[in-house]
């Protein structure tokens, strides 16, 4: 094997490119492999409960609501959880920048995810369909890349499971959906409770997009709080 510029190359008889050799080192050490997985799995979960639900002769499309808040809490907690790595001190004693990578990540991540979920609930888009689904994913994962970076990578799941779980549970029992009174959206109520808003919430999207802008900010310019050491 010989070294050129920087870059490993294998001999004649290797078939690995050395161009490739960057990305898949750090996509191995972010576990993207298994990240991407897990994102699958939980829209095809999300997918099955979706329908089933709808099977449901007692319930409506709104009941879709445990869906729309569960699967952005799995999907942002696994984007979070992807942060961390096992290369800490070499990364940041690393020349490069890293910032671009901190940004492109969790970007990805989320449109991938996006895509999946949003799928998962074709349909009723007035109230907890697609728009909900999507709005819910950023708003949650801006919540995990800001804990990320405050509490470290590993943690990063606890303020999203928190949040969601205050806010489900606070969520009104009959809801009249979609609602479009000017004193309802624009009330603390609805600022505080974003999750559980219907899909078309102007405020709701406002809180959640503000919410990915600064924990994809927070990220990008500190990293992943360093992980405390046995």
């Amino acid at each position: 094997m010989s070294v050129r510029r920087g870059r490993a190359f294998k001999n004649r008889s290797g078939r690995v490119r050395a161009g490739l050799v960057g990305p898949v080192l750090y996509a191995r050490s972010r576990a993207l492999t298994a990240a991407l997985a897990t994102l699958i799995g939980t829209a095809l979960v999300a997918a099955w409960a979706a329908h089933w639900l709808q099977e449901q002769p007692r319930f409506d499309h709104t009941a879709r609501i445990v869906v729309v808040t569960l699967a952005p809490l799995f999907a942002a907690s696994t984007i979070g959880a992807g942060l961390y790595t096992w290369s800490d001190e070499l990364d940041r004693t690393a020349v490069r920048r890293w910032w671009p990578l901190r940004t492109a990540q969790p970007a990805v991540l989320t449109a991938f995810a996006a895509v999946l979920l949003a799928l998962a609930v074709p349909g009723h888009p007035e109230a907890y369909g697609a728009p909900a689904m999507v709005r819910n994913l950023l708003g949650t994962t801006g919540l995990a890349l800001a804990a990320a970076a405050l509490l470290g990578a590993r943690l990063s799941w606890l303020p999203v499971l928190v949040y969601t779980g205050a806010a489900f549970l606070s969520a009104p029992s009959q809801p009249s959906y979609p609602s479009h009174s000017p004193q309802e959206s624009g009330s603390a109520a609805t600022v505080a409770a974003w999750l559980v808003e219907p899909g078309p919430s102007a405020l709701a999207w406002v809180v959640a997009a503000a919410l990915y802008a600064g924990g994809a900010a927070l990220h990008s310019g500190r990293g992943a709080r360093r992980a405390e050491r046995l």
